[in-house]
């Protein structure tokens, strides 16, 4: 049996499945082609193959654009958006309150809403924020084992704040590399937040006198990927090198597939035109 589809590519849809017992959540992901959905994680084993027409498409004006912006957008999009502002990367530069926000009704509908302040282990141990509402798919996108929130914030620019500080302790960034190759010990992360909020909370938040933090030491989430084998080495597969990639499925992690012939990052990609084949072999 094959399964074909064509359309622009969307980030993958990643859901989490808590096991009957225990405090693992079983992790499957669906391609998305425009508006089609494609479950995958039943086609680990099997060939697939996507073939990149070299054509991308802003994801916000649907114009035809020679590049990519900030995953998905033409330039000038990414040039007047707010959700393409360099506040969206650091939070705490904010500057909503100087009446300089390229969208302020976006922003007061996106930003100046509750987001969570977070600890994960997706190449080791990181800090992160995400708005409510996505916990845990913020932790899946980036392949985190596990996940746990250390405080909710009423505004993106506080929890951005709390970032800052906290990335002086730990890191915010993930190796890929790392992650991909399936690297990651069990960490106590209710043991590592511990003394990172007694911190915050004994010094402040810069200009935060502690209003709009409500603090948390939840239980850690813990993530199963759908992975039969991990690459030892990893390769990058670039499309716009190599218009056609295929190989057989042997994981998804992240935003990543993982193919006996290397490893794409979809999430790059996004507003890619291509054709998709799976074969069932």
């Amino acid at each position: 049996m094959s399964i074909r589809m064509a359309g622009l590519l969307r980030k993958m849809a990643a859901h989490a499945t808590l096991r009957p017992s225990g405090n693992i959540h079983d992790v499957s992901y669906d391609l998305r082609l425009d508006e089609q959905r494609q479950p995958l994680t039943s086609w680990l084993g099997q060939r697939i193959e996507l073939a990149f027409s070299g054509r991308i498409f802003c994801c916000n004006c649907g114009r035809q654009t020679r590049q990519s912006f900030s995953q998905g957008y033409c330039y000038p999009c990414f040039s007047k958006l707010a959700a393409c502002d360099r506040c969206m990367m650091s939070p705490e530069l904010c500057h909503y309150a100087q009446g300089t926000c390229r969208e302020p009704q976006w922003a007061e509908e996106v930003c100046f809403r509750p987001h969570f302040v977070y600890l994960a282990n997706s190449s080791g141990i990181k800090v992160g924020i995400t708005r409510e509402g996505q916990v845990p798919v913020r932790w899946l996108d980036q392949g985190a084992v596990q996940g746990m929130c250390i405080a909710r914030v009423s505004s993106r620019r506080l929890s951005g704040l709390i970032e800052s500080r906290l990335r002086q302790h730990v890191p915010d960034k993930t190796n890929w590399r790392t992650m991909l190759k399936g690297q990651n010990p069990d960490l106590d992360l209710g043991e590592a937040a511990r003394p990172l909020v007694a911190l915050l909370q004994e010094t402040g938040v810069d200009d935060s006198d502690g209003a709009g933090i409500e603090w948390l030491l939840p239980q850690p989430l813990q993530f199963e990927y759908p992975v039969l084998q991990y690459p030892v080495k990893v390769a990058s597969l670039n499309p716009e090198k190599t218009p056609v990639v295929s190989g057989r499925l042997l994981g998804i992690k992240g935003q990543y597939l993982i193919l006996d012939s290397g490893v794409i990052n979809l999430r790059k990609y996004n507003s890619y035109e291509l054709s998709v084949a799976l074969h069932d072999d």
